[in-house]
């Protein structure tokens, strides 16, 4: 098991293309743990921001009836890949991790099965 700043530090030495990862509670906003980012990219920006993402589509969900859980949500933007894993299990309940991805260096596929590993690992 890892700790959440073990396991952001895997998730991008791990992942080819890895820019930036952090794990946020979805409830509040609030990024639990960081790593990576830029002053042009301000990561706990980037977390919050991606808060009202997950809500949203979980409201869409709730609306349309569907009894089912996400494993996952991508952003394709034109140089990266923005990558949302929502942990399941109890002490995951709330949580996401968030992978910034160099679109031009990753293999989407091995990072979000890499991504689902270092979630395994994580203890909250």
């Amino acid at each position: 098991m890892a700790n959440t700043e073990a396991a952001l530090k895997d998730a991008v030495t791990s992942i080819e293309g890895a820019a930036a990862a952090a794990l946020v509670d979805y409830t509040s906003g609030m990024a639990l743990g960081t790593i990576g980012g830029t002053k042009d990219f301000d990561l706990e920006v980037a977390a919050a921001g991606n808060t009202d993402v997950v809500r949203a589509k979980l409201r869409t969900m709730e609306h349309l009836g569907l009894k089912d859980e996400i494993e996952d949500i991508l952003i394709t933007l034109g140089t990266q890949y923005h990558l949302i894993r929502l942990l399941s299990g109890r002490s995951g309940n709330g949580l996401f991790l968030y992978l910034v991805l160099d679109k031009s260096r990753a293999n989407l596929a091995m990072a979000r099965h890499q991504l689902k590993k270092v979630e395994a690992e994580l203890e909250v």
